[in-house]
């Protein structure tokens, strides 16, 4: 049996749009990778930046060769000889990996036809979700994963199917309605936690029906405060930070809680508008002034804080335990929605780079999706 024909879309070079559409090669899976036919793409912020930084950031990728993509969901076409948990026909959902530093390998990307994920980074998805709707999950799941229970971060109890009792404790999640927020919520939820959050009012009933117990206006003078309030009589589990400026504040009002003050921050520090001139120097000034200041903040609270890496849980034991163990159950049992709400632009390769144009412009409470 010959290989399928593959298609990619392809990063030519840094700071380069569009993205190129031409044949790829098909790889065949590792022992222990599959291969999916990928029906559904969703878009992230990191793939636009990674287009439009390119000479600061990702700099390992493989010009003219590279590829982005992240979040992508399909059918299993092959799978490796060690593999176990999927076979040929099975319907998943999986976070591409290859643009990771020790990767680096396009075949690993999502921007094409026939990608090649890691078992422990895949999913089973049920029948009745579409891949459109299960192609949002995958790097804000893995983003607020890595926040909530890597030991070097939150390290909070485990999500389980039905959830745990309990804990007694409060986590303060700051952007709620992100990708990241959407998904942090109900993993949190789904771990026994408490979850107050921010987000704009427009979202307020959404996130919380997506668990949160109390939700303000990021946007208030008062938010800070009023959060601060809200904490009297709880126990914080520490805060996640997602948003520019998020960081800033989540601090403010951990230095007047009582539990865990630790910090995990999803958002590193950028320029508050685009800077249209000296954009590198601006760029990296603003980044290191701001890891100072945090962090000079954060000691004088006596928080620990950290910031995320996303991809730190393909290598540690928070990758297989969403990804095989909970994950998979709670999609079947209805525990987890697939989250923000997805909204499809466009069918093909070709629709890619319009997909990351719309989602640089801004969105709230969705996901851009492109199938295939």
């Amino acid at each position: 049996m010959s290989n399928p024909t593959n298609q990619a879309a392809y990063l030519v070079d840094k700071n380069v749009k569009p993205l190129e559409v031409r044949t790829a090669p098909y790889t065949p899976p590792g022992p222990d990778e599959i291969v999916i036919r990928t029906h559904a793409i969703a878009i992230n912020p990191v793939d636009h930046i990674i287009q439009n930084l390119g000479g600061m950031m990702y700099t390992h990728l493989p010009y003219p060769e590279a590829m982005l993509g992240f979040d992508v969901s399909g059918e299993v076409v092959q799978v490796g000889k060690e593999v176990t948990r999927f076979k040929p026909g099975d319907r998943v959902v999986g976070e591409a990996v290859g643009t990771a530093k020790n990767r680096n390998l396009a075949s690993h990307c999502g921007f094409q036809l026939y990608t090649v994920l890691l078992p422990r980074m895949t999913s089973h998805i049920p029948d009745t979700l579409t891949y459109e709707k299960a192609s949002v999950i995958p790097l804000g799941l893995s983003t607020a994963a890595c926040g909530l229970f890597q030991k070097d971060h939150l390290a909070l109890q485990h999500p389980s199917v039905p959830a745990p009792k309990p804990t007694g404790k409060t986590l303060l999640i700051w952007g709620g309605s992100t990708s990241v927020g959407c998904n942090a919520i109900q993993v949190a939820v789904a771990a026994g936690y408490e979850v107050i959050t921010t987000c704009s009012p427009r979202n307020f009933e959404y996130v919380k029906s997506l668990g949160a117990v109390e939700v303000y206006d990021y946007n208030s003078k008062t938010v800070v405060k009023d959060i601060t309030r809200a904490f009297k009589g709880r126990v914080t589990a520490g805060a996640l930070s997602i948003g520019a400026g998020a960081a800033d504040k989540c601090l403010d009002i951990l230095a007047g809680c009582k539990g865990d003050k630790v910090l995990s921050m999803a958002t590193y520090p950028t320029p508050a508008t685009p800077p249209k001139r000296f954009v590198m120097v601006q760029t990296i000034v603003t980044y290191l002034s701001g890891l100072i200041s945090l962090w000079i903040k954060a000691r004088r609270y006596g928080v620990r804080s950290a910031y995320i890496f996303a991809d730190s849980l393909v290598d540690n034991e928070v990758g297989p335990m969403i990804y095989e163990q909970w994950l998979p159950k709670a999609l079947a049992a209805g525990t987890f929605v697939p989250a923000p709400k997805a909204e499809v632009v466009g069918h093909g390769l070709g629709y890619i780079q319009r997909a990351m144009d719309i989602n640089r412009k801004g969105v709230s409470a969705k996901k851009i999706v492109v199938t295939l």
